[in-house]
């Protein structure tokens, strides 16, 4: 048995058993990734599409994604590769792709605009060792790396990547505890501390899904805008009103079913209170 300390859960787990997010194991009495390279998605997408609207607009960048997530959103787009019972069979018969060999398929997809490699589709943080060592020779290579992440780890593993990391797209999923904790199943004070250490060291945008009935209202924009702004803290000098936000639509999947998508009105209503604080504010879904 061994702790696992990539986020607030801490889980405890036995031997050749899985934690919480379902990508750690431990093997010999020390916690590894299981899903280290299998991977269950890969694209060369618009750098847009991360979303990220101020890091090379115009560029294309090769995504990559595994298994296992450590948050359990009712609504997760991307559950079927990320963390269902489907993925996890199909990720134990993946093909192991090594950082050497994703990093020469980055390479010679230059010619096509790709600046370099994005983690993205599941939680790439509950498997940063492959992130690390990928994104380490990435980087000598002269690529770009993007991390698209939950946020949800503790300030060590952020401290790993950040000499390799360039830019992140960060969810800050709403702002109240229980909607993080009841909802999701997540800590938003870890979320709050990531985003904190990671402005410091790489360009960041944020991204909110607006979900209808559980953080759609303007009370709520209006505090996560003024925290994103530094506004709450004038000691705070790292987090400031330019940093961009993301206010995206939602649509009915996976567990959340059972309502509408997000009136398109509603979205550009709180994108325009998001304003009143902050300088670059996005739609999205929309």
């Amino acid at each position: 048995m061994a702790i696992c300390e990539v986020c607030f859960r801490h889980c405890r787990i036995e031997e050749g058993k899985l934690g919480f997010c379902g990508g750690r194991t431990c093997e010999d009495g020390q916690v590894k990734a299981a899903n280290y390279g299998r991977v269950t998605g890969l694209a060369l997408d618009p750098i847009e599409k991360k979303p990220l609207n101020r890091f090379f607009p115009g560029s294309m960048i090769l995504s990559v994604g595994s298994y296992g997530c450590n948050l359990r959103c009712p609504f997760c787009q991307n559950y079927d590769i990320s963390w269902s019972e489907e993925a996890k069979r199909y990720a134990k018969k993946a093909e192991v792709m090594s950082p050497e060999e994703l990093v020469s398929l980055a390479l010679r997809t230059r010619d096509r605009g790709n600046i370099g490699i994005a983690f993205t589709y599941n939680e790439p943080l509950i498997g940063y060792e492959y992130v690390r060592d990928t994104a380490r020779l990435a980087k000598e290579q002269g690529l770009k790396n993007v991390l698209v992440t939950n946020g949800t780890a503790e300030l060590p593993v952020l401290q790993e990547l950040v000499p390799y990391i360039d830019a992140m797209n960060i969810d800050l999923k709403g702002f109240t505890d229980h909607y993080y904790e009841e909802v999701l199943h997540g800590s938003r004070q870890q979320v709050m501390g990531f985003i904190e250490e990671a402005v410091k060291h790489s360009h960041v945008e944020l991204t909110t899904l607006i979900v209808p009935d559980e953080n759609d209202s303007e009370e709520e924009m209006r505090e996560l805008s003024a925290w994103v702004a530094g506004l709450k803290d004038r000691e705070r000098k790292v987090i400031g009103p330019q940093i961009p936000l993301h206010v995206s639509r939602f649509f009915p999947r996976f567990h959340m079913k059972d309502r509408k998508a997000t009136e398109i009105r509603t979205v550009y209503h709180l994108a325009e209170i998001a304003r009143e604080n902050l300088m670059f504010v996005y739609t999205g879904n929309c």
